[in-house]
């Protein structure tokens, strides 16, 4: 039986509608943290960085496929890996049903990863994926923008990640190795591998030939962007986990590998 709190109708009606008047606030500061995502300062991209694509070797410019805005997920695919990231795998999930609304609304939205064409596309295969995904390998697209790290950088507990400097994974620590290790199994590759990648967002704006960096957003960050997650919110128990990630998230799996039973 429920130990939850049980009333009448109409007491929760009164509830309901108090919580309302907050929700009613959160929805005024959402559209405020989007205006002034829009207001942030542009950097210029002067660097030429090159992709790999499924229709052959791009430019960050011609990943915008003649839009004026382009938005890349971050995807935790490393060159060592033989699989996308369980966690990334879940919100990509939701990337193929707006991708060709946001396309026609003068913005393209690609994944990339640091690993290479090949294993993307045989992935993208797997997971009944139509979305754009672009291989970084071999460039410094992903160190630039803060979701890849260096051996060095790892084993030195230095790197900046979302915005503040140590923010790399951990390495190992006493007491979570076997968790740790479990957690990046699925990639095919151990913790201090697998954390050498991170997931995160980029948006890029084209105006006369120019590319310009606008706008960047890692780890909780994230969370608007995960559909899965938005719907838990609104479930009566929520997201149902405890901890924090990555042990939080250790649930996640790739949609083919739920126990169909």
């Amino acid at each position: 039986m429920t130990n939850h709190k049980i009333v009448i109708r109409e007491e929760w009606l009164a509830a309901r509608r108090e919580l309302l008047k907050a929700e009613k606030e959160l929805t005024r500061r959402s559209d405020e943290m989007a205006r002034r995502r829009q207001e942030l300062p542009w950097v210029r991209i002067d660097k030429e960085y090159r992709f790999e694509t499924d229709e052959g070797s791009a430019s960050l410019a011609d990943l915008f496929r003649r839009r004026s805005q382009l938005l890349v997920y971050h995807f935790m695919f490393g060159p060592d890996y033989t699989a996308g990231c369980p966690r990334c795998s879940a919100i990509a999930d939701g990337f193929n049903g707006f991708v060709v609304h946001l396309a026609h609304h003068d913005v393209m939205l690609w994944a990339v990863s640091r690993a290479p064409l090949a294993k993307l596309q045989a992935y993208k295969q797997r997971m009944g994926w139509s979305l754009p995904w672009a291989s970084s390998f071999g460039t410094d697209f992903n160190y630039d923008f803060g979701v890849a790290f260096t051996e060095e950088q790892q084993q030195a507990g230095g790197g900046e990640y979302n915005f503040r400097e140590g923010g790399v994974a951990p390495s190992l620590e006493a007491g979570q190795e076997k968790f740790l290790a479990e957690f990046a199994a699925p990639t095919g590759t151990d913790w201090p591998t697998y954390s050498r990648e991170a997931p995160g967002m980029s948006a890029f704006a084209l105006e006369d030939g120019v590319i310009y960096h606008t706008y960047s957003t890692y780890a909780r960050g994230l969370d608007g962007l995960w559909g899965m997650y938005q719907w838990l919110d609104r479930a009566p128990r929520g997201r149902n986990e405890t901890g924090h990630a990555p042990e939080a998230m250790a649930w996640v799996r790739r949609h083919d590998e739920y126990d169909k039973s």
